[in-house]
C-alpha cells in the first residue's frame, strides 16, 4: 500500500514576517522617550502645524499679499475682527496697504521656513563635507579647514550673513529681484553656521576611521569618498540631525534679523522679519497688531524648533538613557 501524502501546512509568512520600519520606529528608544515628554510633543504639534500653515498658504488666505491686484488702500488698518473696528474677513486686521495681517504670516511663513530648511540643507552640506575631508585625510588638509572654522568662529553668524549679502548686493545691484534674493539669503546663512557641522563631524571621524570596519574597507579596496559616505557618515548622523534642529531655528531668526535690518526680504514679498520691521512703524500709532501677530508667530516657531532640538540631543545621548 502506498503511503498517504499528508499535505504540507502552509505557513502564513505575512503573520511570521518581521516588522515593517514603522513597526520598528514605534518600539525604537527615540520614539519611547518622545512619548514620555507632552511638552515634545506639543511642541512637535505646533511645529507640524506651522509647516501645514505654510504649506497650504494660498488655500487658507484671504487674499494673495504679494499680489498688487488684491490689495486696496480703502482696506488699509484695519484692526482685528473681535474689536469695535474690525471688518470681515481680515481676522488679524490689516497693515497700511491694505494687506491681510493672517494671510501674509502665511505667507511670510512660508518664507521665512523656505529660507531656513535650504539654509540648513546647504550649510549642512558644506559642513559634512569639509568636516569628512579633515577628518579622514588630517594633515595639512585638516589643519587648513580648521583655521579657517577658527577664524569664522571669531566673528558672529549675523555679521557673517550681513557681509555676504552686503557684497551680492553690491556686485548685482538693480538686477537683484525677489527671488535673488532668497537665493542670496540661503547662501549668507549657509556659509555662516557650516563650522558647527565640521568640527562636531571632523572629531566623529577622528574616531570612526581608526575602527576595524574601516581598515577592512580600506583592504578590499573602496575608494576614499566611498568610505566616508557609505561607512563613516551614518555613525555621525546623530549630533548632526541635533545641530540641524538647533540650526533651523537659528537659521529662521537670522534670516527675520536680515529683513528687520532691511537686508533681506522686500516689502513686496515678505517674511516674517519684514513683516515685523513693517509693523514697528506704526506701533506707536495705535496700530499695534501690524507687528504683533507676526512677532508672536515667529517667537512661537522658534520656540517649538528648540525644545525640539533640546529633547533630541537628550534623547539620542547614550550618557542619558
Amino acid at each position: 500500500m502506498s503511503e498517504a501524502v499528508v499535505p504540507h501546512k502552509v505557513e502564513d509568512r505575512g503573520s511570521r514576517a518581521s516588522p515593517g520600519w514603522f513597526r520598528r520606529a514605534l518600539d525604537s528608544d527615540l520614539f519611547y522617550s518622545f512619548r514620555r515628554s507632552k511638552i515634545t510633543m506639543i511642541a512637535a504639534g505646533v511645529t507640524l502645524l506651522f509647516f501645514l500653515l505654510a504649506i497650504f498658504a494660498s488655500v487658507l488666505a484671504v487674499q494673495n499679499p504679494f499680489d498688487p491686484a488684491q490689495l486696496q488702500l480703502l482696506n488699509s488698518r484695519i484692526s482685528p475682527l473681535w474689536t469695535a473696528d474690525g471688518q470681515s474677513p481680515f481676522l488679524l486686521g490689516t497693515d497700511e496697504q491694505g494687506r491681510d495681517v493672517f494671510s501674509a504670516i502665511l505667507y511670510g511663513l512660508r518664507i521665512s521656513l523656505f529660507v531656513g530648511v535650504l539654509g540648513v540643507l546647504f550649510s549642512g552640506a558644506l559642513g559634512i563635507l569639509l568636516g569628512l575631508t579633515a577628518g579622514y585625510f588630517g594633515g595639512a588638509v585638516d589643519g587648513l579647514i580648521m583655521r579657517i572654522a577658527d577664524v569664522q568662529l571669531s566673528f558672529p553668524a549675523i555679521l557673517i550673513a550681513l557681509l555676504i549679502n552686503g557684497i551680492a548686493k553690491s556686485v548685482l545691484g538693480n538686477r537683484l529681484d525677489e527671488m535673488s534674493m532668497l537665493g542670496v539669503l540661503v547662501l549668507a546663512i549657509g556659509l555662516s553656521f557650516w563650522v558647527q557641522y565640521a568640527r562636531t563631524v571632523r572629531g566623529s571621524v577622528m574616531v570612526e576611521k581608526n575602527k576595524d570596519y574601516v581598515a577592512a574597507a580600506q583592504l578590499i579596496g573602496l575608494p576614499a569618498p566611498v568610505i566616508m559616505l557609505r561607512h563613516v557618515l551614518p555613525n555621525t548622523m546623530g549630533p548632526i540631525l541635533v545641530i540641524a534642529t538647533i540650526n533651523l531655528a537659528l537659521a529662521i531668526i537670522t534670516e527675520a534679523t536680515l529683513s528687520f535690518l532691511g537686508s533681506g526680504m522686500p516689502e513686496t514679498m515678505p517674511s516674517l522679519g519684514t513683516l515685523i520691521r513693517i509693523g514697528n512703524n506704526y506701533l506707536f500709532a495705535g496700530e499695534w497688531w501690524i507687528v504683533a501677530f507676526p512677532g508672536l508667530a515667529l517667537a512661537a516657531l522658534i520656540l517649538s524648533i528648540n525644545l525640539l532640538g533640546d529633547w533630541l540631543r537628550d534623547a539620542l545621548n547614550p550618557k542619558l538613557r
